[in-house]
């Protein structure tokens, strides 16, 4: 009614009770009706929302429908990546091995030097002394070896004619063979006081870069002194150094014992994403297990020509195995339990579901390498899991090749991270 005549209808003359009866039922009807709809309408909210009654619960009605994936054999590079430290290729100790006066210090702290090169000057005077004193020595001996050497040969003849007795002529033999002996001292003290004057020049054993120097000229030193004087590092090539658990280490030794099979390595820094630029190869395996971290030490080879890489930087290796047939599943298909097994759902001939625990190995990109559990061939659950029960039928739709295909990535070794969330 419009709002005039709502107005006329208000002026009127009020009705009597039994004429408004009927409108006052109907209109509690009305009300009723409503207070039923709005309580049906809260129960359904309440329930599930408004589809929730047109929705069968899982494995009480029709099949679920879920994504899947039928697991197959691919070859792969396989890749484990480890910590690992950077070691100097070698290192050596400058120690005098004479006792002198450093007189002259011939290299600049910090610089690169040769092998074969001169650091330092030890006063030679010394040495030199003692040098000439053993050529002195050695002369002396010799010439008693010419005279006692020219007796011996006239008692030769004397005895022969019994001028001389038996015992004088065994004398004079031994005598000769006792110069002769102490020629051979003398020659051998000629020598060491040779070596000992070379050593009055310090020269490095290796080249490489030569660090601080302990001593300064005019200071004295000691044969074999306990402080170096300098320390010189050589870094390229240079070393890495990796802890690999003893029971990991059956994945890599078949490409150890392999010796013209070469496991490259790769560097990254500790704070850099991008690898270093020059690609190392690994060594060796050490023999023993480290019984304190039941690792393994593995060493790596990495060219350093430039220098970046210093002793003792932490790095992270990643090791390049030989490439094998193996399972790959998407991560977002595994289910991680809480005492750190895996799962996946694995869907049988009859289209039923049912989870089925796995051994997983590393990550590769966003899959995981599958150890055991399944085989080549089976379907497993990709998405949609979330709605399964044990044994609950399901309607599978399989991705195609193209939303199967990953792009590697780094391993990142540790197959008990947690897998990424399903979108």
């Amino acid at each position: 009614m419009s709002v005039h005549e709502e107005v006329n209808y208000l002026s009127m003359p009020k009705p009597s009770m039994s004429l408004r009866r009927p409108a006052t039922t109907k209109r509690n009807l009305l009300m009723g009706l409503g207070v039923l709809i709005g309580a049906v309408l809260l129960y359904r909210m309440f329930a599930g929302g408004p589809d929730a009654a047109q929705t069968p619960p899982p494995g009480m009605g029709g099949p679920v429908a879920v994504t899947a994936l039928t697991l197959q054999r691919a070859p792969v590079t396989l890749e484990r990546e480890l910590p690992g430290r950077t070691v100097a290729y070698q290192v050596a100790d400058l120690r005098p091995q004479v006792t002198g006066i450093i007189t002259q210090r011939l290299f600049t702290e910090g610089s690169v030097v040769k092998e074969r090169q001169q650091l330092y000057q030890i006063d030679p005077a010394p040495c030199q002394a003692a040098y000439q004193s053993a050529q002195a020595d050695l002369v002396k001996a010799e010439a008693n070896v010419k005279a006692v050497q020219a007796k011996s040969r006239r008692y030769a003849d004397l005895v022969k004619i019994e001028a001389v007795s038996r015992q004088e002529y065994d004398d004079i033999t031994a005598q000769l063979a006792q110069a002769k002996a102490d020629v051979g001292i003398a020659r051998a003290a000629l020598a060491t006081a040779k070596i000992n004057l070379n050593y009055t020049k310090v020269y490095a054993p290796i080249g490489g870069r030569i660090g601080h120097s302990n001593v300064t000229k005019g200071a004295l030193v000691t044969a074999n002194q306990a402080e170096a004087l300098a320390q010189i590092t050589q870094l390229d090539p240079i070393y890495v150094d990796m802890a690999q658990a003893s029971e990991e280490l059956r994945d890599i030794q078949g490409s150890l014992q392999n010796r013209d099979t070469k496991i490259p390595v790769t560097v990254y820094l500790e704070s850099e994403k991008q690898p270093y630029a020059h690609e190392g190869v690994l060594q060796f395996s050490e023999v023993t297990v480290d019984p304190t971290t039941g690792s393994v030490l593995l060493r790596a080879k990495v060219p350093n020509p430039d220098g970046a890489l210093l002793p003792g930087l932490f790095v992270r290796a990643v090791l390049k195995l030989e490439a094998a047939e193996t399972i790959l599943a998407p991560q977002n298909a595994v289910i991680r339990n809480p005492d750190g097994s895996a799962t996946v759902w694995v869907i049988d001939g009859e289209n039923k579901a049912n989870p089925r625990p796995v051994t997983l190995g590393q990550a590769m990109g966003n899959q995981w390498v599958i150890k055991g559990g399944v085989e080549p061939g089976e379907v497993i659950v990709v998405q949609g899991f979330q709605k399964l029960k044990p044994g609950a039928a399901v309607q599978a739709s399989f991705e195609t090749e193209a939303e199967a295909k990953v792009t590697p990535a780094p391993d990142t070794g540790d197959p008990n991270a947690e897998a990424e969330p399903e979108p």
